[in-house]
């Protein structure tokens, strides 16, 4: 990766991470969706990035979120899971294409691809995050709902924000 290409992404992730501590938070649709708009700074990193980078970004993005919102680490921890597990879905997306190089955005892989590639990180993340936040278990149906609604809400925003980009 060169310089201006390190500078692109963390201008990324900055901007996602003042979208995120500054706007998103406070919008809620219907007590039940939320939008995590930061985890789009993991997702949308380049393919071939150093695992432990992408831990340690992961780590510093989440950090960030729990700082600003109170949360005692909540977000890290979410974050660091799907940085985890990320790799290991681009390497299958990989080889069920046949593709040689994996490209990672809107543009590179398509609508579905996106979505096969965007929707279980970010739903994975989601129910860490909410599963952590639930009090007892009668809070699960509560609880799934909001991971799926907050899932849906999140993605729909990275898709748009992706249309928009100029990358």
């Amino acid at each position: 990766m060169s310089l201006r290409e390190a500078i692109q992404y963390s201008l990324m992730i900055l901007l996602y991470l003042f979208l995120q501590i500054f706007f998103m938070r406070n919008i809620v649709m219907f007590n039940y969706a939320f939008c995590f708009i930061y985890i789009a700074g993991v997702l949308l990193l380049p393919a071939d990035i150093d695992r432990m980078y992408l831990l340690l970004i992961a780590f510093g993005i989440g950090f960030t979120v729990d700082v600003f919102s109170n949360t005692f680490g909540m977000h890290a921890s979410a974050s660091v899971m799907i940085a985890y597990v990320r790799p290991f879905l681009i390497h299958y997306q990989m080889k069920s294409r046949g593709a040689e190089r994996a490209e990672v955005g809107l543009r590179a892989q398509g609508l579905g691809a996106f979505l096969a590639y965007i929707l279980p990180l970010i739903l994975l993340h989601h129910a860490m995050l909410f599963f952590m936040e639930m009090n007892n278990f009668g809070m699960i149906l509560y609880t799934l709902i909001r991971i799926g609604a907050s899932a849906l809400f999140t993605a729909l925003l990275i898709i748009l924000l992706e249309l928009f980009s100029k990358r």
